[in-house]
């Protein structure tokens, strides 16, 4: 993963993802956001952990992305589960789109962010890990793990 630079602020971050996807590629995309989105994500009021991305119409959406409301909204405050717009050029929703129509891929945002101001999510290109790829890298974390500690305790 890319650190976060100097001029972007970090949100939400989308762990579960690494944990049950195989990540293939990664895109940038704006936001189409309310104002009262936006004072919540400055609060940090988000959570990506249900979340995926669709292609409807010729355009991405956003799809179960939680953004807690405003607490001092008023009675226009946003709706914390709606569909938001993704904003990318219209090559790169053709791409991912017949990406996302080979079997098995899906789009899948990992990290949500400011970038100069603005709101922008990472999305990823994933496909799906099965049950023993899942056990596979928990047992080679966890081997990483007792040699860095068996190393920390040989200095």
């Amino acid at each position: 993963m890319a650190p976060v630079s100097d001029s972007s602020k970090l949100i939400a971050d989308n762990r579960r993802a690494r944990h049950d996807y195989h990540l293939l590629d990664r895109v940038e995309a704006g936001l189409q956001l309310t104002g009262t989105e936006v004072k919540s994500l400055r609060a940090s009021g988000a959570q990506l952990g249900q979340a995926y991305a669709e292609i409807r119409d010729g355009e991405a959406w956003l799809v179960g992305a939680s953004i807690a409301e405003y607490a001092q909204g008023n009675v226009r405050n946003h709706r914390p589960e709606r569909d938001r717009k993704l904003l990318l050029h219209r090559r790169e929703i053709d791409s991912l789109a017949g990406k996302v129509g080979e079997k098995g891929l899906t789009l899948v945002p990992t990290r949500l962010y400011f970038k100069d101001g603005r709101v922008k999510v990472e999305l990823a290109l994933a496909r799906g890990k099965e049950r023993i790829d899942k056990r596979r890298d928990l047992a080679e974390r966890d081997a990483r793990r007792q040699m860095e500690r068996a190393l920390k305790s040989r200095r």
